[in-house]
């Protein structure tokens, strides 16, 4: 791999067996991902848009919010495939990319990364306001449906700054402005501040007030406006899905940022070791756009019931289908 290949003519102390031993399992990982994990995750993805996009009526405040992250996930299902085909994860490469292919990814990854970390904080916070308040409409469909514009036009917002550093690392040095900013650790400690810590906090404070309301008994415990049941171990099955696979990644980021530079390492031994798992843990975190949509699926007991009615209405077409004229007279009468 290209890592091997500069370190290993820099440094004599480099393994090259090592650096071959991590290249071959990354491109089996990439490989498998590609093959099982790529399309699984866009047909998925695509399914759970379409389904509750085509039953708008019946959708709830947690679907908006899976929604918004599956529409994160189609896009890094884009920038998967761009980015595992190249020289940096596999040996058997289909391509090389210039910087502006890498700044163009790096700005699709970053921002989809912060829909979906800001996505589940905030559907947590949702949740809550739910369970706490059920007869207000602060959690509505319709307000869920703003403050996810809100989080894309954010999450491309927070993107400008961290992209300025990266772009200015990319270009020649004869430019004085970004002669002073040709720093890629403070973009990663912008990311790792704004796409991990502060989302990482509000989900805790989240689940501390769904606890408590949890052990309090209240006369709202009855109330038939509160939501369906299976969507508490939905949302506590895709919080801890999703810290679990970004986790490495930011870590990553914080061990950039801190360390200043893998060259800090006294010992260029252990750069090819940083470059896996940086390389692994950019797996782990395309494998959200394949673990989410999936998980929806399974723990969503009123996904069926949409799949359905989608495909019974493509099968009537244009003409009403006579099950959804039979229900609408027995619920007139």
């Amino acid at each position: 791999m290209w890592i091997c290949m500069v370190y290993n003519a820099t440094d004599a102390s480099v393994d090259l067996r090592l650096c071959q031993d991590f290249g071959l399992i990354l491109s089996v990982f990439s490989l498998i991902y590609l093959l099982v994990c790529f399309p699984l995750g866009l047909c998925y993805n695509v399914l759970l848009v379409v389904v509750n996009l085509s039953n708008k009526v019946s959708m709830t405040m947690p679907d908006v919010y899976f929604v918004n992250m599956a529409i994160a996930g189609i896009v890094l299902n884009l920038v998967a495939p761009v980015e595992l085909l190249s020289s940096t994860f596999t040996r058997w490469h289909a391509w090389e990319y210039n910087n502006e292919v890498y700044i163009t990814l790096l700005i699709l990854f970053n921002i989809s990364s912060l829909v979906i970390m800001y996505s589940t904080t905030l559907l947590s916070l949702d949740y809550y306001i739910e369970r706490a308040l059920p007869r207000t409409y602060m959690s509505s469909v319709y307000n869920t449906k703003h403050v996810c514009g809100f989080i894309w036009g954010g999450a491309v917002l927070t993107s400008f700054s961290s992209l300025l550093f990266y772009v200015c690392n990319h270009i020649s040095t004869k430019m004085v402005e970004c002669s002073k900013m040709q720093n890629k650790e403070a973009a990663d400690a912008i990311m790792m501040f704004i796409g991990y810590v502060v989302p990482a906090v509000a989900v805790l404070y989240a689940f501390v007030l769904i606890l408590r309301i949890r052990k309090e008994s209240t006369p709202l415990d009855q109330d038939s406006a509160r939501l369906d049941p299976s969507i508490h171990r939905l949302l506590l099955a895709s919080v801890c899905v999703q810290f679990v696979l970004w986790t490495p990644y930011y870590m990553t980021l914080l061990v950039h940022t801190v360390a200043g530079a893998p060259g800090y390492v006294s010992s260029a031994y252990y750069l090819p070791t940083y470059y896996f798992l940086r390389c692994v843990s950019k797996l782990l975190a395309f494998s959200s756009s394949f673990a989410m949509p999936l998980m929806y699926r399974q723990m969503n007991k009123n996904f069926s019931n949409k799949l359905r009615r989608l495909l019974r209405r493509l099968r009537c077409g244009d003409q009403s289908c006579p099950h959804e004229h039979s229900t609408v007279q027995r619920v007139v009468t």
